[in-house]
């Protein structure tokens, strides 16, 4: 049944190389032999695995959606790393898959040094693995093949890891279709902002795609920057923000209870730590580096706004700013936005549950009989649930650790390889050092980019499930 539904998925990125052919066909590029091969390789190794499929139980168990979920993301980033090989957009192996796995984990860091120049499907081929993976490649396969009958709550759970679940409807596949509807819409909506604000057709719609996915791919070398329009940048800072709320909060407000959005506390946490971080950075921008007001607010707040959503996107070299910003920005980076969204980092949700868990721990230490239960929207948190978060913080500031360990033993400067660790667990794109928003990520050796790649991975799934892969008992018969 695993071999199955991976050979269902197989089609559907198949389905997305013919896209990018067509692309190419419309903009009178060679790149078109390119996809339509590998949709050919890509349709062979599905024919294997339904193949491999047949007379299969059509049951699936908890530990077929977590195996489903980890082997999607490894088997379309094999797959979907073949047309920068075939086009020659890059040299290695290495660097494909690379750049194929920051596209679906919507990490966003590139090793292209002249993007310019790339080709449109190459362009749009990195802006749809943004897309696919912002909501996750299981999900949007829920929401289009609505054929995996009982075993869609497996798949969605196998994906969708997380501190709760939100369901907005009994019926997975109908969740699905939900989300993946107000996916859609906010994407049309920066379609046409973009579109207004000067952006061609092409270059809007590749940067609504890696917009609303928190991806950070852009069509130009200098990225937002290569406009130089506040109109634009605004606009993109708010689709940012946006796209890291949790989506279920906005199927509320379109039911007409609007009023949930500010009253849930993760996002109100979320907001609010952007705003103080935003403050603080434009104050000593025009303090320390006698930025206008307005451009040091922009400047900052959208900055601010692509590292804590875990987008990519930059407009200004803050590696040039006072270092205390670093800091803040490597704070960014680690807190992330909103569960439920499509950003990454620990999430807002976790960082409240944390924060409220210690202030009862200082309380019961003055009141040792009290009965003091963490809350959240008013809800009790269970302490099981407690201790997940509490491991998850520990288990997520250890992989970074284990990743700059391992960059720093290919060679990368200490700095360098801490924010390069960072910001590839929490999908972020951007770095520090050499590997800052001036910069791509060309200069990682060739190792690196491998330990780079499973970091995106290992951080877009929130290990656990990548971990289980790794855990003897996981593969026992029970």
């Amino acid at each position: 049944m695993i071999c199955r539904v991976l050979g269902v998925l197989v089609l559907i990125e198949v389905l997305m190389f013919v896209a990018c052919a067509g692309v190419a066909w419309l903009y009178g590029e060679a790149e078109v032999d390119a996809f339509l091969w590998t949709a050919l390789a890509a349709t062979g190794c599905a024919g294997v695995l339904l193949a491999a499929s047949r007379g299969a139980d059509r049951r699936l168990g908890k530990r077929d959606g977590y195996c489903i979920a980890s082997l999607t993301w490894v088997l379309f980033t094999a797959l979907g790393m073949l047309p920068f090989l075939l086009c020659g957009s890059v040299e290695t192996a290495g660097e494909a898959f690379f750049e194929t796995m920051s596209g679906f984990t919507t990490t966003g860091a590139t090793i292209l040094d002249d993007i310019d120049s790339e080709p449109h499907a190459i362009l749009f081929w990195r802006a749809l693995t943004h897309w696919i993976g912002g909501l996750g490649i299981v999900l949007f396969a829920l929401a289009v093949l609505p054929i995996f009958g009982e075993g869609s709550l497996q798949l969605f759970s196998g994906e969708a890891v997380g501190v709760t679940h939100d369901k907005i409807h009994s019926k997975v596949n109908v969740m699905a279709r939900l989300l993946w509807s107000i996916y859609l819409g906010l994407t049309v909506v920066l379609v046409v902002l973009l579109r207004v604000g000067g952006m061609g057709w092409f270059d809007a719609l590749c940067h609504s795609m890696a917009t609303v996915a928190t991806g950070g791919f852009s069509t130009r070398q200098a990225s937002v920057a290569a406009w130089q329009s506040p109109f634009i940048e605004y606009v993109i800072a708010a689709g940012m923000l946006l796209s890291a709320i949790n989506f279920s909060l906005y199927f509320s407000a379109l039911k007409g209870r609007p009023g949930k959005v500010w009253r849930d506390e993760e996002t109100r946490w979320f907001l609010t730590s952007v705003a103080v971080v935003t403050a603080v950075i434009a104050a000593m921008l025009v303090w320390q580096r006698d930025y206008g007001v307005e451009q040091a607010f922009r400047s900052a707040l959208f900055q601010v706004a692509s590292l804590h959503t875990s987008t990519g996107f930059g407009t200004d070299d803050y590696m040039q700013w006072p270092p205390l910003t670093w800091i803040l920005l490597v704070y960014a980076m680690l807190a992330g936005g909103c569960t439920g969204s499509t950003s990454g980092g620990i999430k807002a949700l976790r960082l409240v549950i944390l924060a409220k868990a210690i202030r009862n721990h200082l309380r019961r230490m003055l009141h040792p009989n009290a009965v003091l239960p963490v809350r959240v929207n008013r809800q009790a948190v269970s302490q099981s649930v407690v201790l997940t978060v509490g491991i998850f913080v520990i288990c997520y500031l250890l992989c970074i650790f284990v990743g700059w360990l391992g960059l720093v033993a290919t060679g990368v400067e200490l700095t360098d390889a801490f924010g390069v660790a960072v910001s590839s667990m929490g999908n972020a794109g951007m770095a520090l050092g050499n590997f800052g928003p001036a910069y791509s990520w060309s200069a990682l050796p060739e190792a690196g980019k491998w330990i780079s790649s499973a970091l995106m991975l290992v951080g877009r799934l929130e290990m656990f499930a990548i971990m289980l892969m790794f855990y003897s008992a996981f593969w026992r018969k029970h």
